[in-house]
């Protein structure tokens, strides 16, 4: 048996991994490496056109949902709201949305699509559903909706939270 004194620098390093899972099984890890595996062809689609996975987002979320008001769109599109208001300038610009007054609360924005947005989503329409159904084909449809399933459980466990149109 070795009677020396364990290092401390050593046994802090031991302890510290004990506390700590390894990488490839760390939930926060193989959740960004699973986002970088699902978005890297839809990225390549959209530098196609020049629009963002945020503007994307933005798009797509208006179009399923209708107009919105503005911090709605920011939780739907899981943006942070200041940069949204950055994005909604310059897609307001490029004719993809408008924004108008809440007529209940003036403070408030309501965003739409406009037809240059909804034509955008038509343009990758058939590019994207090509992409989902070759992931849907590598990971097979039952476990694609399965782990759609388990995502909305940890994100709310209750069930309460509102499923779409």
């Amino acid at each position: 048996m070795n009677d020396r004194p364990q290092d401390t620098k050593d046994a802090g390093k031991s302890d510290r991994q004990a506390a700590l899972r390894h990488t490839h099984r760390s939930l926060p890890i193989a959740l960004l490496r699973a986002r970088e595996h699902v978005m890297g062809p839809i990225r390549e689609m959209l530098n196609k056109s020049g629009v963002s996975e945020q503007k994307w987002r933005v798009l797509r979320v208006l179009d399923e949902n209708g107009a919105m008001e503005q911090s709605h769109v920011a939780a739907q599109a899981c943006l942070l709201l200041p940069s949204l208001t950055r994005m909604l300038h310059a897609m307001e610009r490029d004719s993809q949305i408008t924004r108008a007054p809440d007529r209940r609360d003036g403070r408030k924005s309501i965003v739409s699509i406009t037809q240059i947005g909804q034509q955008i989503l038509r343009d990758h329409a058939d590019e994207s559903a090509a992409i989902f159904a070759a992931l849907e084909e590598r990971y097979g449809a039952t476990r694609l909706e399965t782990l759609l399933d388990m995502l909305d459980a940890l994100i709310d466990p209750s069930g309460d939270r509102p499923q779409p149109k």
